[in-house]
């Protein structure tokens, strides 16, 4: 029996979760924009473009956050229909022509490329408008987004710039900028068009919800450290020396890696595999295999012992996400991993 149909607010055992509220929403957006500005500086980025990089981030992360917070996504969506969808892409859409036009690297063919990548995605999810969750359009615009984000828009003129659609500065934020777009497109077309419940896009939080989190990480963590070490995928070899780059780097894996992939595959593809299946055990084990098969490519291809830990890892993803009806716990789970992969453990 499928438990998807679930709301948003409620996780597996079905508990009420705590949510953050809009101000602090605002209070954690500029925190993290003002860090991310003052580090930056730091490095020596100034001038107009940097304004204009800068100012597009802010933008496409408040988006990212701010539907995150309690009831804005129901408020929005309840509200302005699908023309919420629309009017989001469309400002995503502008902003993206404002850092193109502010950095000097304006080219009809990256705007083209943009207005596809942002257009195509509301198409399809107006398209599949009052259909249950499950719908091709719906996998279609999820394995879309995947690409996106994976392989980046790159010219066949220009096989090795994957930082095409981002050449400010240097392409150096263009994985930033590509994950923050693919989540915009993603809240549009899915949260808002298609008002897809139980994706759990939350910062929220439930009574047994550290206990969850805490133990899908630690059992995780005694399955797949022995396994990796034993398969040669990776040593033992901390980096006590790296210890002050640890709160950044964390910060930036949640934000950027762990929070973006446990809403692609654990709030929407597990959701609506689950949902077109009628069964949760089927759409969790089915996403935590594609999302093994989604690291395939990660240090060479093919890299199956990536693609067998990954596997691993998405299904205790994916059972920390249903048992606390919030993509912020999975995230959590995901971003200690990687955290502690990327400081205690080498890749062999």
């Amino acid at each position: 029996m499928c438990k998807d149909c679930q709301e948003d607010k409620h996780g597996e055992a079905g508990e009420t979760l705590r949510q953050v509220g809009v101000w602090t929403t605002f209070g954690i957006w500029a925190v993290v924009c003002l860090g991310g500005a003052l580090f930056a500086s730091w490095q020596g980025y100034g001038g107009r473009a940097f304004a204009t990089t800068l100012t597009t981030f802010a933008f496409l992360l408040l988006v990212t956050l701010l539907l995150a917070a309690r009831d804005v996504a129901d408020g929005i969506a309840s509200r302005f229909g699908p023309g919420g969808g629309l009017f989001l892409s469309v400002c995503v859409f502008l902003f993206y022509l404002f850092y193109l036009l502010g950095t000097g690297t304006f080219q009809i063919s990256r705007a083209g490329a943009m207005a596809g990548l942002v257009f195509v995605p509301l198409g399809l999810a107006v398209w599949a408008e009052g259909a249950a969750a499950g719908t091709w359009q719906d996998f279609l615009t999820i394995l879309g987004i995947w690409v996106f984000v994976k392989f980046g828009p790159i010219p066949w003129w220009k096989p090795r710039s994957s930082q095409w659609l981002w050449p400010y500065p240097g392409g150096h934020l263009a994985y930033v900028l590509t994950v923050l777009v693919a989540v915009n497109v993603a809240l549009a077309s899915f949260l808002l068009v298609r008002r897809l419940k139980g994706t759990g896009y939350t910062i929220g939080w439930g009574n047994r919800w550290g206990l969850y989190a805490v133990g899908s990480f630690l059992v995780f963590a005694c399955v797949a450290i022995p396994l990796a070490i034993q398969m040669r995928f990776i040593a033992f070899a901390p980096q006590w020396n790296h210890w002050s780059n640890y709160i950044r780097l964390s910060i930036a894996i949640f934000l950027f890696t762990a929070w973006p992939e446990e809403f692609l595959f654990r709030g929407l593809l597990q959701n609506c595999l689950s949902r077109a299946s009628k069964s949760d055990l089927a759409g969790w084990w089915t996403a935590s295999v594609l999302f093994g098969f989604a690291h395939i490519t990660n240090l060479g291809f093919p890299n199956w012992k990536y693609v067998i830990l990954a596997s691993v890892a998405g299904l205790f993803y994916g059972w920390t996400w249903r048992r606390t009806g919030s993509i912020f716990a999975s995230a959590l789970v995901h971003a200690a991993v990687d955290a502690v992969w990327h400081f205690l453990f080498r890749t062999v």
